[in-house]
């Protein structure tokens, strides 16, 4: 079967830096690519140079679509392309799609723009293609702007938007990487049942080895901008002949291997929450609801261990964990950090306290502010709290997270997500504190940066004899990392129980359902033989 995208000899470079070097493939129709790599590797620069959005880049090589050469298309021929032959989903649906317009009127003027359909023939397209992707009530979801939308049914509907034009080759960008196991395992499934039904070819660029087990028919290997591995999905993964794609696996955390053995420290209870309630109110005045966000939970954390909290997307992880902190107050309940009753606790005496309390947040670069040097986001909380010689202590809380202490001006945006990451880490351990909140703290990481942003946790846990709430949506994540799991669904907890028991014999049927949906590194086992 001829090949309906072909790549050749394709190097992209900014000023002096080649971002990918001399990278060649084919990918026929109905067939499925994975684009596979670290971070910096060059999967989304070969990704965004197939329509030629590398602005400011030097292309060279070949890259024909459906029999067009991508690079020398003229301007109006190239606008026909995108959408037409080849359309592009991004990794975060919310900033790709206008906050101001309704869903389907988005899908629909990129319909009229491409067919010079009439309004009326646009709209109807929208709604098809929204209830193609599987959007329940897709007439009704059309007229809703995209907050009234979860992250899973935002993807769906960026699916819609490429869908329209029926496009030969979809190119989809880490499209699951903040998605919960269960939205993630739905939407790959879509993918799949799409390609079978029309035809299309799928280039799918993910860092997670597990969604290219079970969505690709071959996988390429990026490294440096280089191609180091490209093969059958089954035997790469099976018997991978690049030491780096060894590597690569070698971190990838199962679910079905146990935490690796480390002292037992684990004591009396740390922190202690009892029937923890917070509700959120939304809608317009005359229709205001009471939506409880977390609703009744009890559990506690006990000195020197870590306590997981799974549950998807909307289930209260990360309202629990910012109401464990003290960042959002409680409707009602009770919770105690180290006999101290924080509940409703006067701000005066909690800030005693709050060194004790400290948190990880998920996107450290949003975290961190944007015009001030790293080392003084560092330093901030000791001068807040009187500490000598802030900037000295700062210094060597960066080299302590495994940076270089003479970054202590350089800017955020200097940094790598996981250096950001690293960078969070050392600002929250500056008080020293007891218990630590990690919320999400190695989504969106590659599997390496991920490996050594958890290694590095361990290692400071058992240093500073830190107590941790790890919060993700990364079940083999939280394997590898807890010792107690907390499973999490619609503001509740619906089971707790030790690590092994949550993960080989799990006594709640959601949490049998989140297992299930968790990817795998066999290809067989997803495709059966």
């Amino acid at each position: 079967m001829s090949a309906v995208l072909r790549v050749r000899d394709l190097r992209v470079s900014y000023g002096g830096f080649e971002a990918v070097k001399g990278v060649s493939f084919d990918l026929a129709p109905g067939r499925a690519l994975g684009v596979v790599g670290e971070s910096g590797s060059g999967k989304s620069t070969l990704a965004a140079s197939l329509l030629r959005l590398t602005e400011g880049a030097d292309v060279t090589g070949e890259i024909t679509v459906a029999g067009t050469d991508v690079r020398t298309a003229p301007e109006p021929e190239l606008r026909r392309l995108r959408g037409g032959r080849i359309a592009m989903v991004f990794q975060d649906p919310l900033s790709s799609l206008d906050p101001y317009l309704r869903v389907g009127d988005q899908i629909a003027e990129v319909y009229r723009v491409h067919t010079g359909a009439s309004r009326k023939a646009a709209r109807a397209k929208a709604v098809e293609v929204l209830d193609r992707v599987g959007v329940p009530d897709a007439e009704r979801r059309a007229r809703a702007h995209p907050h009234e939308f979860s992250g899973g049914m935002r993807q769906r509907a960026l699916i819609a938007m490429a869908l329209a034009l029926e496009p030969r080759v979809l190119v989809a960008d880490e499209p699951t990487t903040a998605l919960d196991v269960t939205v993630q395992a739905q939407i790959l499934a879509l993918l799949t049942d799409l390609r079978a039904e029309t035809g299309m070819a799928l280039l799918l660029v993910s860092h997670d080895f597990g969604v290219i087990a079970g969505s690709a028919d071959e996988v390429l290997v990026l490294h440096g901008g280089e191609a180091v591995e490209h093969g059958p999905v089954s035997e790469v993964l099976r018997e991978p002949k690049a030491s780096y794609t060894r590597e690569l696996l070698a971190a990838v955390p199962r679910i079905d291997s146990p935490r690796p053995a480390r002292p037992a420290r684990r004591g009396e209870p740390l922190l202690r929450v009892t029937d923890l309630r917070r509700d959120f109110v939304s809608g317009p005045p005359l229709r205001r609801r009471t939506i409880p966000a977390v609703d009744g939970v009890t559990f506690d954390v006990r000195r020197g261990e870590t306590l997981g909290v799974v549950g998807e997307s909307g289930s209260g992880k990360s309202t629990l964990a910012r109401l464990v902190v003290r960042l959002l107050e409680p409707t009602s309940g009770k919770i105690e950090f180290d006999g101290h009753d924080l509940s409703g606790m006067p701000e005066r005496r909690l800030r005693r306290l709050r060194r004790d309390l400290q948190m990880v947040f998920q996107d450290p670069g949003s975290s961190l502010n944007p015009r001030r040097p790293v080392g003084e986001s560092v330093a901030d909380p000791l001068r807040v709290q009187g500490e000598p010689a802030p900037a000295k202590a700062a210094r060597a809380l960066l080299a302590r997270v495994g940076l270089d202490p003479a970054r202590y001006d350089d800017h955020p945006h200097e940094f790598s997500g996981g250096q950001r990451q690293r960078i969070g880490i050392a600002r929250a351990l500056a008080l020293r504190p007891r218990l630590l909140v990690c919320d999400e703290p190695v989504t969106a990481l590659d599997v390496s940066t991920q490996a050594a942003i958890l290694t590095l946790l361990a290692d400071l846990q058992d240093e500073l004899d830190l107590t941790l709430i790890f919060v993700s949506h990364d079940l083999a994540v939280v394997r590898q990392v807890s010792d107690r799991v907390a499973v999490m669904r619609d503001g509740r907890i619906v089971e707790l129980a030790d690590t092994d028991t949550v993960f080989d014999s799990p006594a709640h049927a959601y949490t049998r359902s989140l297992l299930k949906a968790v990817p795998v590194l066999d290809p067989a086992a997803v495709r059966g033989p």
